[in-house]
């Protein structure tokens, strides 16, 4: 007789106890093929449970395959083929592949990749996701398919926003919604000629760079002058395809210049198939000047590729970014993705596109900006005074972050150990360079401070200063 341990003390279900332990038997083979179990009632009166936890464990067999039914006969063990021996095994992660548990203690982050969440009105962006919501809004429902860039009355309020605040000149059939730059990238390479020969800033934007290597891109690494990327080095390599941050360089921070701007989009329309791809990814936050408008509002060829994103100035995992093409690549968009199913979250586009409109979005970057602002201005003041003459500042007029280098013996790889073991969250230059070519002869990091509050910003530094010279 079927001898089956259900113990009515447990938390799992006695149907699931069942079930459990049939399945087992019979991959084990302790069950013949075709061998019939017992009847509901039998097995029902044998283990003292009712005959609804007997059945309810027999459907899910059935179900899943491991036993069929004849009508009026009862419920027989499939045949099934003998499995690998391990089965039963306690699943266990291989060691390499366990990821570090979250930092605990007094962790406090020059991270340039984040942004204070504290500070978002959250209220105000669920009551523009309620008012999305009671509208019943049928692009909600709608075959995601008939979007595949982005909804368009989200592209239309994105595109009168960037005109507004940018300079950017699009219409909202040129913007194409992504979950991330990066998303938005892998598609764009698609649209570009096979032949492409890249350009990027170097130091420069490592994922990017990650991403075109690994889709086999031809890239060359491009070095910045006191004006951003060389034109004359773009000359001489003779790229096609030119990727830049002119705006808030990364990471160095270079605001790139009217002049070095003009060179650019000329260098670009001299040639067929010549295109600049413009991340303009922190542009919202800039301090002491206004807003510098898009490279893209000043090119009249149709040969910038306009990159943007909300996730600085809204929420890092709202992942909502867009890209305006030029009006001959939306053609080819069309073509080649007409088929895609939108990565962007219908309602966070539309609770966006709310947020925009009711002019909740532009009064949270009026307080955001005042915020970064008096914590740009303090830790510059801390650094140089716990630093005195052993520190440079670089790009600090603009964006989340700036640059800083240190006069000290330590290499940047063990200032970066010591921080660490002073909970000091900290990130090299070296990670940048997609070369190998130092650009400075000394330490040199990314100072991020949208995440560092200001009652820790005094301590963010005195730690700092420890794993640089103590």
């Amino acid at each position: 007789m079927l001898s089956l341990n259900i113990r009515t003390d447990k938390r799992e279900f006695i149907y699931r106890q069942i079930y459990n332990q049939l399945k087992r038997e019979i991959l084990l083979h302790h069950f013949l093929p075709n061998e019939q179990l017992p009847s509901k009632r039998e097995l029902s009166e044998t283990l003292n449970v009712s005959v609804n936890s007997v059945n309810s464990a027999y459907q899910q067999l059935l179900a899943e395959g491991y036993i069929y039914s004849k009508e009026r006969s009862g419920f027989f063990v499939e045949k099934l083929d003998t499995i690998s021996p391990s089965f039963g095994t306690t699943h266990t992660l291989s060691p390499e592949l366990i990821e570090p548990a979250e930092s605990g203690g007094h962790l406090i982050s020059f991270s340039h990749m984040s942004a204070d969440r504290s500070a978002f009105p959250f209220d105000n962006w669920l009551n523009c996701e309620r008012k999305v919501l009671k509208l019943k809004n049928s692009d909600l429902s709608d075959d995601p398919t008939r979007f595949p860039q982005g909804i368009y009355s989200v592209r239309r309020t994105i595109a009168r926003f960037l005109s507004l605040t940018r300079g950017v000149n699009s219409f909202p059939e040129q913007i194409v919604l992504g979950s991330g730059t990066q998303v938005l990238v892998q598609m764009l390479i698609q649209l570009l000629p096979v032949s492409s020969t890249y350009a990027m800033e170097d130091p420069g934007y490592r994922r990017v760079y990650q991403l075109l290597k690994n889709q086999k891109a031809d890239i060359k690494e491009i070095k910045l002058d006191k004006k951003g990327i060389s034109v004359n080095e773009i000359k001489r390599i003779n790229p096609n395809i030119v990727y830049v941050t002119p705006s808030h360089q990364f990471p160095t921070g270079i605001v790139m210049p009217i002049s070095r701007r003009i060179q650019l989009l000329n260098w670009a329309s001299e040639a067929e198939n010549r295109y600049i791809i413009e991340d303009d990814y922190d542009s919202e936050f800039k301090y002491g000047f206004d807003t510098i408008p898009s490279l893209q509002g000043l090119d009249s060829f149709e040969r910038v590729i306009y990159i943007g994103t909300f996730s600085k100035s809204i929420l890092p995992g709202l992942r909502i970014s867009y890209m305006v093409l030029p009006q001959h690549l939306v053609k080819k968009f069309r073509e080649r993705f007409g088929f895609f199913m939108q990565t962007c979250n219908g309602l966070a586009q539309l609770t966006l596109q709310n947020f925009i409109d009711s002019g909740e979005y532009q009064k949270h970057i009026k307080h955001m900006r005042q915020i970064y602002s008096e914590r740009r201005m303090l830790l510059i003041e801390e650094l140089e005074k716990r630093f005195a003459g052993s520190i440079t500042i670089y790009g600090a007029k603009a964006g989340l972050h700036f640059m800083a280098t240190f006069e000290t013996k330590r290499s940047a790889e063990e200032i970066i150990i010591r921080a660490k073991k002073d909970k000091l969250e900290l990130y090299s230059l070296n990670r940048c360079y997609l070369s190998q070519d130092n650009l400075f002869n000394k330490p040199a990091f990314i100072l991020g401070f949208a995440n560092l509050p200001v009652e820790k910003i005094g301590e963010a530094v005195d730690r700092l200063y420890r794993a640089v010279f103590q």
